[in-house]
């Protein structure tokens, strides 16, 4: 488990404080929403990324009093820093500051109207081992240049499709989330031999058939319109944790062939989802979670579950029938999704 503190809008910095919590591993975030630090608070904190490693991030968010404009000037006083932050801002002035950045190791770009379509080029980005881009308006971001970020192994890419293919070069990513990249195809996916987390959420396809044999453990699909099914599912041969959610026309799920390395499966509000079958296939089963779906629970516990499964949830969102339910599972010896083992 990942442990956070974040530090909003601080008058001051309790520098002992957030090095105590960096020194445990926690992750501190120190954000300001509004244009409350001067040139002290600045060198304190550029003094504590100095000092720290990409644990401690720094954010800048909203800054709604000036309309969600943001100037990057500020970041020539932060020299030091190595995870930055800049998202749910509308504006930018002066981004080639972002260009002066020497140490990072993270950063995350959330400008609204974000114009320089070449930003990914600049050389002190291409040592970046984490990168998050958020939707803008023009969708022009040039993808390309990604080519060259061979360190990266977290990526997260809202809305840019502008030469995709590119991120198949990503030979050390090992966590891509794609979102609302709709009709974009994928097939870059099948190079990256390091990828074991790919979650796919929002935009628009019917499936993930581009997708071929492969060693991921997490595979997610979330809120993605028009999907119909997932036929491929063997392909992902080491999955460990399977989670699809607001599938509203994915009617079923069959594991046709074994999936010895799945752990935990998640079905969730998925209303036409009728047929979960093949589930004594997955012999490492441990953790199963249906919720709001066209599932008949009579039906599928008669299958043949797991024998390994531990924990399981199922519900239909409907309080009395779900009260009955979940102590019919608790007399057949599972946990509930929430109970600890």
């Amino acid at each position: 488990m990942i442990l956070f503190d974040r530090i909003n809008n601080p008058a001051f910095l309790d520098t002992h404080s957030i090095e105590s919590d960096l020194s445990e591993g926690k992750t501190v975030v120190i954000q300001f929403s509004e244009k409350v630090y001067d040139d002290k608070i600045l060198a304190d904190l550029n003094m504590l990324c100095a000092k720290n490693n990409e644990l401690l991030e720094v954010r800048f968010y909203g800054h709604y009093e000036d309309k969600g404009r943001f100037d990057c000037k500020i970041l020539e006083k932060l020299p030091e820093v190595k995870s930055l932050y800049m998202d749910c801002l509308y504006h930018v002035e002066n981004l080639s500051s972002l260009t002066k950045l020497k140490h990072l190791h993270t950063l995350s770009i959330g400008f609204y109207e974000l114009r320089e379509s070449e930003l990914l080029n600049s050389d002190n980005l291409k040592s970046l081992q984490k990168l998050l881009l958020f939707d803008t308006r023009s969708k022009a971001l040039k993808l390309k240049y990604l080519e060259d970020y061979q360190k990266l192994n977290y990526l997260i890419c809202c809305g840019h499709t502008k030469n995709i293919e590119a991120l198949g070069e990503l030979s050390n990513l090992e966590e891509l989330s794609l979102n609302s990249i709709s009709k974009a195809p994928i097939g870059f996916v099948n190079k990256l031999k390091k990828l074991k987390i790919l979650k796919l959420i929002l935009g628009g396809r019917s499936n993930i058939n581009e997708i071929e044999e492969n060693d991921m453990e997490e595979l997610e699909i979330i809120r993605v319109r028009g999907f119909t099914e997932i036929n491929n599912i063997a392909s992902f041969r080491k999955l460990k944790k399977l989670q699809i959610e607001d599938l509203i026309q994915l009617n079923e799920l069959v594991f046709e062939k074994p999936l010895q390395h799945l752990e935990e499966l998640a079905i969730l509000n998925c209303k036409s989802f009728s047929l979960l079958d093949g589930l004594d296939k997955t012999e490492s089963l441990r953790k199963l979670w249906i919720y709001k779906t066209n599932l008949d629970f009579d039906n599928l516990i008669n299958k043949c579950l797991p024998k390994s499964l531990n924990t399981f949830g199922f519900y239909t969102s409907k309080v009395k029938v779900d009260k009955e339910i979940q102590s019919r599972i608790k007399s057949l010896g599972y946990l509930n999704r929430l109970e600890k083992a």
